[in-house]
């Protein structure tokens, strides 16, 4: 893969990775119930907001390893075990996302409140965009691992 192309893939996980942290961390300072809590407040005791952290966790790792990913692709390396199991690893943090969101959908579901929906379709896309990593990354990594293998292969019968 050409040099330019993998970085700016690699310069736009980097955004993506900065504009996610800071959602997480200015966003629930102008969300309508913690538009006049304290800071303690809005970090402590939001029980959801917790949640979103930790279901940020898989995210994180997943940019991660698609960044690994790209490098190894920079460096001509991308037919590797260790390629594979970043592939891997991104696609289990992609599932990981995706049961997460379902988790934050039931519980935005089961709270009794008029404004659900803005919540529910922010989950909707989030789940999606997770799905078409998840099967993009199954798919790579079923391409990776054919050639890995026949690569050992060839270097064994030379």
């Amino acid at each position: 893969m050409k040099s330019g192309a993998t970085i700016f893939l690699r310069a736009v996980l980097v955004l993506i990775g900065i504009a996610a942290l800071a959602m997480l961390l200015v966003q629930p300072h102008f969300e309508g119930r913690n538009a006049n809590a304290t800071a303690f407040e809005v970090y402590f005791e939001d029980p959801f907001l917790a949640y979103l952290y930790v279901a940020s966790v898989p995210f994180f790792v997943g940019l991660y390893h698609a960044f690994k990913v790209l490098s190894f692709a920079g460096e001509d390396r991308q037919i590797s075990p260790s390629a594979v199991r970043s592939v891997r690893i991104t696609k289990h943090c992609a599932i990981a996302l995706i049961v997460f969101v379902a988790g934050a959908e039931a519980w935005i579901l089961s709270i009794d409140d008029d404004d659900r929906a803005g919540g529910v379709m922010m989950g909707v896309f989030i789940a999606f965009a997770a799905i078409v990593v998840a099967t993009a990354m199954s798919v790579l990594e079923r391409t990776l691992q054919n050639a890995v293998d026949m690569k050992s292969e060839n270097d064994l019968t030379v």
